[in-house]
């Protein structure tokens, strides 16, 4: 029985910072100057959530300088979506008790 270890994405977060600020100064460039580099970093672990096999650091460097603005946009307005929709929710839960 293989044993696999589990991704720790968390504990690369300073290592990988110099690639997030790049991608943040990418898209800035781009004209979308209201992206924030937390969200680059969740759009980043969006992407990598399904990942079955274990990820090297630089893999991992790799999935942040090809992320692309279409993936970034696609990704922030899903969880618009999601947000709105469980605030739906609570606000309904809220107004039957």
């Amino acid at each position: 029985m293989m044993v696999r270890e589990k991704q720790q994405f968390d504990v690369w977060k300073d290592d990988v910072f110099p690639a997030l600020q790049s991608k943040l100064d990418e898209f800035n460039l781009l004209g979308y100057d209201k992206v924030k580099l937390e969200e680059v970093w969740q759009c980043v672990l969006y992407k990598l959530r399904k990942q079955k096999e274990f990820i090297h650091l630089h893999e991992f460097v790799r999935v942040i300088m090809t992320l692309k603005v279409t993936e970034y946009m696609t990704w922030l307005t899903i969880a618009n979506y999601k947000e709105k929709e469980s605030l739906s929710i609570e606000e309904l839960a809220r107004d039957i008790s």
